[in-house]
């Protein structure tokens, strides 16, 4: 008998399903109604909610059945985590599903990062669908190890669970209407587009939907929500480490409903995943906010499968798949039992058992930049004001600012009694020896430097300081690692977490990175860095597609522009 004609015994009453889940009060995503019954599941799928006889119990009376968790838009690489670790901390927690953007190891290491994603998923306790990167540089104002074209993506899209366009960060170029931008677009093989269209409003906006974008998760208020929503576009909302947009989403669900609306991470560090958890952290959050349960957990699965048109996941119902949490009460969203895919595979926390497979050789040396001296990151004499990058707490915009820095010998330098620090970027993928250079504003450093190899998207390293000395020592020592993160004072590096793989991940467990991460942040805050997420916050002022100003390995890009500009206001 095949699985399909067995399952359909099975919710006929003719055969013993193969696991029941027992005397719960089962959510219909469908209705947002919660039924009584048990829970049969065969082959992997959901035969019915009833009652059904045989089969292994999970006794659930008392308690609520919901579907597995989603993450609609994520990118795993933020974890700093393989992905055999990355899903130890997640499962327990009740993801069961991750829509992942792998655009960091694409950066790194072309099409060969993506597909050794896609071959490192494929044995997890949990589902990892590929959206195949479509930015690769994110512009050409970034340096990737390779530019990853439509026939890359293409073979890409003929790998299993790798289901369609990733988000689509050149928005001016799409507006525009570029060639080899909308080629991207409609490449062959993808279902859908995701989008990436942050503070884009009115007819820009109109042009960038209408070139069948399908979704974006970069806004910032309800009211830009509204805008891409009332366009047909599906709402992302975001709550990662360091861009907190959850509470714009939930007003926006307040005032008009979940309709169009699904919940993601973007990009969440260890540290986050671990302290405050994943997709159930924002369930949580949502519904200590005053949003009904049934609201919010359509979100977390129906929603966040309708939006990649994955049309067997997230819902309990006949013929779904077997994917499932038992929750002991509607606020705190920890599972007492994990489904996924009709198998138990988490219990009080507990995470799954598996084997990972090895990493292999070609992900590791992949930092190699050309020396840097001191010359290299010389600002030189601009005269008169200089543009500025403003952090803005909590968001991956940054405002383009001014100010009248300090001067030695007529060069400008970095000054902490004005909270003006130096950044530079190193590209490490071709020894070209280019750096580019700013300054920045927001982070408190007074001194010391810090510095990493995730560097949103081309990830070269990123390296932002007070003095130059310290600045070197740390370009120096994360060469040296192969990729990671590196604290130094004096000249000298205090810290470091070495993240070897595509210098991106780690090969330690969760709580080991976790632990070499608090080390760096305590001691970036002895040197007056106050943000939260500070290494976060450094890797995405690289990243030359979120406005308003941000500094590449090719100088100051003024996003709203699209161009490189000097670092005199007159220049």
């Amino acid at each position: 008998m095949t699985d399909r004609a067995q399952l359909i015994a099975v919710a006929r009453g003719d055969a013993a399903p193969d696991l029941v889940v027992e005397g719960a009060r089962v959510f219909c995503a469908f209705t947002r109604e919660w039924l009584e019954g048990d829970v049969g599941i065969a082959g992997g799928r959901v035969a019915g909610i009833g009652t059904f006889e045989g089969g292994e119990r999970v006794d659930a009376r008392g308690r609520f059945v919901v579907p597995g968790l989603i993450d609609a838009h994520m990118h795993l690489e933020s974890s700093k985590l393989l992905p055999g670790e990355f899903a130890r901390v997640v499962v327990p927690r009740g993801t069961t599903s991750v829509v992942v953007d792998p655009h960091e190891v694409g950066n790194v290491l072309g099409a060969d990062g993506v597909h050794w994603i896609l071959d490192a998923t494929e044995d997890l306790p949990l589902r990892v669908f590929v959206m195949v990167p479509s930015c690769v540089p994110a512009s050409a104002f970034e340096t990737a190890y390779r530019a990853l074209g439509p026939g890359d993506m293409e073979g890409i899209l003929h790998r299993r669970r790798a289901l369609g366009v990733a988000e689509m960060m050149n928005f001016p170029g799409v507006v525009a209407g570029d060639p080899d931008v909308l080629a991207r677009i409609a490449v062959s093989g993808a279902t859908h587009v995701d989008g990436h269209a942050p503070q884009l409003r009115g007819r820009r906006l109109d042009a960038y939907v209408a070139a069948g974008i399908r979704s974006d998760h970069e806004s910032t208020t309800w009211e830009e929500m509204l805008d891409k929503r009332r366009r047909g576009m599906w709402v992302l909302v975001r709550d990662a480490s360091n861009a907190r947009n959850l509470g714009a989403g939930l007003e926006l669900v307040r005032r008009y409903g979940p309709e169009l609306c699904a919940l993601c991470t973007d990009d969440r560090e260890p540290d986050t995943l671990t302290r405050e958890g994943h997709i159930d952290a924002l369930c949580r959050d949502a519904v200590a906010a005053g949003i009904a349960v049934e609201d919010v957990l359509v979100m977390a699965t129906l929603h966040a499968a309708r939006c990649h048109r994955l049309d067997d996941l997230g819902a309990v119902a006949p013929g779904f798949r077997a994917d499932l949490l038992v929750l002991d009460d509607l606020t705190s969203f920890r599972p007492s039992v994990v489904v996924q895919d009709g198998r138990v595979v988490a219990r009080d926390g507990a995470a799954p058992a598996f084997a990972d497979p090895p990493v292999p050789a070609f992900l590791h040396g992949t930092v190699r930049p050309a020396p840097v001296t001191a010359d290299d990151l010389a600002l030189g004499t601009a005269d008169g004001r200089v543009r500025v990058i403003d952090l803005v707490p909590g968001e991956l915009l940054t405002g383009a600012g001014e100010a009248q820095p300090a001067r030695r010998d007529g060069e400008v330098v970095a000054d902490p009694e004005l909270d003006l620090a130096k950044i530079a970027v190193v590209e490490r993928h071709h020894r070209s020896g280019r750096v580019g250079r700013a300054l920045v504003r927001g982070f408190g450093l007074r001194a010391g430097a810090f510095a990493s190899t995730v560097a949103h998207d081309g990830h070269n390293i990123v390296v932002v300081g007070a003095d130059d000395a310290s600045m070197l020592a740390c370009v120096e020592r994360l060469t040296a690692l192969g990729g990671g993160l590196a604290v130094a004072r004096d000249g000298a590096v205090r810290a470091e977490l070495a993240l070897p793989v595509a210098g991106l991940l780690s090969e330690a467990p969760a709580a080991e990175v976790v632990e070499r991460l608090d080390t760096l942040t305590a001691l970036l805050a002895e040197q007056g860095v106050a943000v939260a997420s500070p290494f976060m916050a450094l890797s995405f002022l690289a990243l030359s597609v979120i406005p308003a100003l941000k500094v590449t390995d090719y100088g100051l890009v003024d996003v709203d522009r699209f161009a490189i500009v000097p670092l005199a206001v007159d220049g």
